[in-house]
Formats: C-alpha cells, structure tokens, sequence
C-alpha cells in the first residue's frame, strides 16, 4: 500500500514511518515540523519513502494514489497545545476534514490518531470506549481534549455519511526514543531531569496515576487496526497503572540519579487517574502490550543519554 502519515516527522508518526516500511509498504510522511522533526526520519534510506513539508489545516493535494490516510498531526503535550492552542483546534478541526476529504478522493482508508485525552479526568476507571468521558470544553486543555473529540465525530461521520472505511485509536500515555527534550510530558521531563541530576518537578503530591505504554507496542498496536474491520474507537494502551511518583522514582533509580523530587501546583484540569480498559483490543485485535515498563525506559533513557551526549 502507499500510506500518507500526517504528522509523519513527530515521535509517534516517526516510528509508524519505520514500521510500515519494515512491512513492505511505501509511505509518505507530511508535517509543518511545528512541533515534529526532520531529525526523526533522517535515517530513512528506502526508496520507498518521502517526505512532504506541509501544514494540513489547508486543503491536502496528493498527486499519486493513496490507499490509506493516517492522521497523526497535532501537537500533543500540554507544553505544546497551550503554547499553539488556536492551531491545535485548528488542526483537529480543518486538518482532520482536509485528511478525510483525502482518503475519500483517493478511495482509501482512514486512521485517526486519538487520544485517552477524550475521557478528560475520568469518573469511570479504567476507561472502556464506550464511556463518554469528563471534559472542561472550556478549560486550558480542553483545545486538545475538543479537537480530538470533534475529530473522532467528524470521522465517524464520514463513516456513517459517506461509507468511508475509518478507524480510531484512542492513545494512552506513550515513551519512547525520539520524545523531545522539551516535550513537557512527565517521562522526557523526568528523565531530561534525572540524567542532569536537576530537581525531579511532580505536579501534584504525585498521586495522579498514568499508564505508561512503550512505542514499540503502541505502533504494533496501531499496525493490527489498519488491518483489521474495526470502525468504531479502540483504545491502545498499557493497563499497568502507575502513580507520577513511581515513575518519577523509578528513573531517578534507572539513572543512578542524584536527583531529588520536588513538588509544584497541579495544573487546571489534570486528570487525577488514567488507565486503559483494553479488553477490546485484546478480544478484536489480538493485542496487548509485552514491553515491561522498565525495559522500555532503559531503552529511552539510553536514547535521551547518547542525544544528551550530541547536544
């Protein structure tokens, strides 16, 4: 297949870039390297690969066939949307109906990268896809939380309306080499901390939990429902529950860190809780994560070191 990944130079689209290639498929990555970065995809040397510089909130022209379109431009921390919150909207908004206008034209199918974040701060735990979740529309994080929301009813729509073959995943917390250095998420933030041996900052008193899933899985994950005959949204996560503490006490240790936690004021709207229910996953698509949580940090720590080390 030729597949168009939106978002193809970001941390998560960069690996989906690797996967589909290793897989024999042809890919295109397009990105306004707003938040995304050339750098991931510099050791790509397949034939089979190309690379578009383009801002998909404007109309999306692709002169070859495209069998199938992967929608994975946003920004995604909340370092990154409350500093770009028009464009997140917009991205999640025009973006989204440029990509499905896309795959329509070109008779292909459709992804859309989701988040966990459409649960808000869950009163259902864990989240199954069936529950509607907690949002503040109008909160600092509700431009994410929204965009994401309005892409998932719009990409249904298109579904219902046009016949469209869409898929939705719902992406929980995600690590992996490639993060950013500045990408503001607990674990690049901890781990950029631990390994400089600055202070440890956990919002809250760290009670909040996450669950951390590996990239590695992630894009496995992502790969089964391209090819599987789900329409409707489908979480993709680890259901091993962590606090912020434990994961911010478990880098200072992988690290050999001298680091010391301090604490600051929880930001607006954090979700206090997030696991993933993955009973779908596993029953649909036969999938569930295999990476522990530790091997897949000792491989990012490994990562942020060595780019730490060129920096």
């Amino acid at each position: 297949m030729h597949i168009l990944i939106t978002g193809g130079a970001g941390f998560l689209g960069s690996h989906l870039c690797d996967y589909l290639l290793e897989q024999g498929h042809r890919v295109t990555a397009m990105d306004n390297l707003l938040t995304g970065n050339v750098d991931n995809l510099s050791h790509i040397r397949s034939p089979e690969f190309s690379f578009i510089r383009y801002d998909v909130t404007n109309f999306i022209y692709v002169q070859d066939q495209v069998d199938f379109v992967m929608h994975f431009a946003s920004p995604a921390s909340p370092f990154d949307y409350l500093k770009f919150p028009i464009h997140t909207l917009k991205v999640g908004a025009h973006g989204t109906h440029n990509a499905l206008g896309l795959a329509k034209a070109k008779g292909a199918k459709f992804l859309l990268a989701s988040t966990s974040e459409v649960y808000g701060d869950p009163l259902v735990h864990p989240q199954p896809e069936t529950y509607w979740g907690n949002v503040n529309p109008i909160g600092i994080r509700g431009v994410y939380d929204e965009a994401k929301r309005f892409a998932e009813a719009i990409t249904m729509a298109y579904h219902r309306y046009h016949g469209l073959d869409t898929k939705i995943v719902r992406i929980f917390n995600t690590f992996g080499p490639r993060m950013r250095v500045e990408d503001g998420r607990a674990v690049p933030n901890f781990i950029n901390q631990a390994i400089h041996n600055q202070d440890i900052t956990v919002f809250g008193d760290g009670s909040q939990t996450r669950s951390f899933g590996y990239v590695s899985d992630l894009v496995a994950g992502l790969y089964k429902l391209m090819m599987s005959d789900q329409n409707e949204p489908v979480n993709i996560g680890n259901p091993q529950e962590l606090t912020v503490k434990e994961m911010a006490e478990t880098i200072v240790k992988l690290t050999n860190s001298k680091s010391k936690i301090v604490y600051q004021d929880l930001p607006e709207d954090d979700p206090k809780i997030r696991q993933p229910d993955i009973s779908k996953a596993k029953r649909v698509l036969d999938w569930e994560p295999k990476v522990p949580v530790r091997e897949g940090l000792e491989k990012t720590i490994e990562w942020f070191v060595k780019h730490s080390q060129r920096a």
